[in-house]
């Protein structure tokens, strides 16, 4: 986006009425930020200037200082924070973490950030959607260095297999918009003109509270209670770690009974035989071939394949190791029985992975093979189920949709309803039945499909610009996706018989430690209704939990909705709570520590 030297059209100052119009696009671009983090960015009593520039982008600023904002478009669709703004304010956006600082070389190189680029944290890629703001952070380094719109789906993106373009970069360090800054800076010492890594200052005062912890059980939570009545304003750094290392004990002593397990599985699984695992892994490929991959996932990565469908496949409290089987690798273990004629692989040279092609559902050994009806293991399921001993229900989280005025021809062909809501597996079902009846598929080839007049309509009618040629064809595995984005996105919560279904993705909970007046901390958590939570009920709990006062307020401009607020820094503790005593999936909560410089 900045990458050429071009200069503005125009500079001047923003009137009253432009600078609340301003605020008020920001707020709705940048929906978790709060009044405080808008006035960081956009001083109320400042200057604020506007750069025009003959692309129509317009970039804001404070005057005499940084600019902050830009706007691509130059009507507030595309609204953006500069990185200065970003690192005044760290988590106006989501953020992409990245796999380590080696991969901010090519962000800088003005490349798009690409999906094998990004670390995937263990509960998963987070919820997003297609064109929405993130931002792209280092390892190890709190400040972002890039801002971008994201060019599909979280589920899209699974379903593609974590490949291509993720965020299409619009900013970032060192571009000209970064340069053009009189007073132009880095945020630490881990920013160099060519790579950002982890702030070596960050990473050491990480690995100070690390070193503080105590393993050891038993007095650890009545030793931090006698020494902290103890303590005065004066002393806030050593209460600080105290809550650390209350933290720290009590996420050591819960996963005592998982570990047993995982020594349980090894146990069960040195007892089997080569022979045996190889017999095993073919028992969960006939499975996963009966029950969850359809002809018209392919073709399919054999990554895929075996992580999301063979792997759910095996018996509970097996380990399954393709290792430990006599082919070694999947790869060769595939190619096995493709020579079977079971399945027909082949190899993608460029990206060097073995694709399974086509499934031959006459086999003997498909046909003799009596498939059984999976039941997922309860650690699958800990995202909806709540922890054991707890009172509060169990909570269901889903993304459904509702079919639009796009799609409608396609419900109605094949006599579908268009006033139900489907899940996206439903929906894609719709649309390949669609196909199936019109006889789309490609005869020269079976993983594309011909669009038609309406099926184009239904996909791309709107979307295409204008003077631009509408696509003829399209690939099997692009095809669900793109329908699914031609709907209209809901979600369905649902706690015990309380069912509630909302316009739009989902909101987060978000989880904010500031500090207040003097060095006390106190703790806000926000978006608690989304989830069916009592803002009162919550707050009283809290305050039993975890000894301090705690109260509640309803959001400014947002009537129905309310927020929390905790005495102390108990961010990391009150996350936990809410995913083991309230279900709250992990993936949808997002915490903020404002008191880490």
């Amino acid at each position: 986006m900045f990458k050429k030297n071009v200069d503005a059209k125009a500079l001047q100052r923003l009137s009253g009425a432009d600078k609340k119009k301003l605020r008020r696009t920001a707020k709705q671009r940048f929906p978790q930020a709060s009044d405080d983090d808008l006035d960081a960015i956009l001083p109320p009593k400042v200057e604020i200037t506007v750069a025009k520039y003959p692309s129509r982008t317009l970039v804001y600023g404070i005057e005499g200082e940084l600019p902050m904002l830009f706007d691509i478009d130059g009507r507030g669709h595309e609204l953006f924070p500069t990185v200065y703004a970003l690192w005044k304010v760290p988590y106006l956006l989501p953020a992409f973490t990245l796999k380590g600082g080696e991969v901010s070389h090519f962000i800088l190189g003005g490349a798009d950030l690409m999906f094998p680029g990004i670390s995937v944290p263990p509960e998963g890629l987070p919820s997003f959607q297609a064109g929405q703001p993130w931002s792209v952070k280092v390892p190890g380094n709190p400040a972002p260095i890039a801002v971008g719109t994201t060019t599909m789906s979280n589920t899209e993106a699974l379903k593609a297999g974590l490949r291509g373009k993720a965020l299409r970069i619009a900013h970032y360090y060192k571009d000209l918009l970064w340069a053009s800054a009189d007073g132009r800076y880095v945020p630490n010492e881990g920013f160099y003109d060519d790579m950002v890594i982890e702030d070596p200052n960050f990473a050491s005062a990480s690995q100070h509270i690390d070193s503080s912890e105590d393993p050891s059980e038993g007095k650890q939570d009545k030793a931090a209670v006698d020494v902290s009545e103890c303590l005065t304003e004066d002393h806030a750094i050593n209460s600080e770690t105290i809550e650390n290392v209350t933290a720290g004990v009590s996420e050591l002593n819960l996963p005592q009974e998982k570990t047993t397990e995982e020594q349980t599985e090894e146990k069960e699984h040195q007892h089997l035989s080569t022979e045996e695992i190889d017999s095993l892994l073919d028992i969960c490929l006939l499975q996963a071939l009966h029950t969850n991959v359809k002809d018209k996932d392919l073709p399919m990565p054999g990554s895929i394949l075996w992580s999301n469908h063979i792997l759910p496949c095996r018996p509970p409290g097996v380990t399954l190791d393709i290792k430990k089987s006599s082919h070694k690798k999947l790869s060769k273990w595939l190619q096995s029985k493709s020579s079977s004629g079971l399945i027909s692989v082949k190899e993608d040279k460029h990206k060097k992975e073995v694709m399974l092609i086509g499934i031959s559902r006459k086999h003997p050994d498909y046909t003799a093979f009596k498939h059984h009806k999976r039941v997922q293991e309860a650690v699958e399921q800990h995202d909806n189920i709540v922890a054991d001993g707890s009172s509060a229900k169990q909570l269901e989280v889903d993304e459904i949709y509702k079919p639009s005025s796009h799609v409608n021809p396609i419900f109605l062909a094949v006599d579908a309803d268009t006033g139900k809501y489907y899940s996206a597996s439903e929906a894609f079902d719709v649309v390949f039945r669609y196909v199936e009846k019109e006889n789309l598929v490609k005869q020269t080839d079976k993983a594309k499909v011909i669009l038609g007049a309406t099926l184009c309509d239904a996909l791309y009618k709107g979307a295409v610009k204008k003077g631009s040629a509408y696509p003829s064809e399209i690939h099997k595995k692009d095809l669900g996706s793109t329908f699914v984005n031609r709907m209209q996105i809901h979600h369905r919560v649902a706690r015990g018989n309380e069912v509630v279904i909302r316009k739009g993705a989902i909101r987060t909970v978000q989880i904010m430690t500031e500090r207040r007046q003097g060095n006390k901390k106190m703790t806000r958590v926000s978006g608690l209704e989304c989830f069916l939570l009592d803002a009162d009920s919550l707050a009283s709990e809290l305050q039993k939990k975890f000894a301090c006062s705690t109260t509640t307020a309803e959001l400014p401009g947002k009537k129905g909705q309310h927020e929390v607020l905790i005495q102390g820094g108990v961010i990391e503790n009150l996350a936990k709570h809410l995913v083991d005593h309230h279900g709250v999936p992990k993936r949808y909560i997002e915490v903020y520590d404002k008191t880490k410089k």
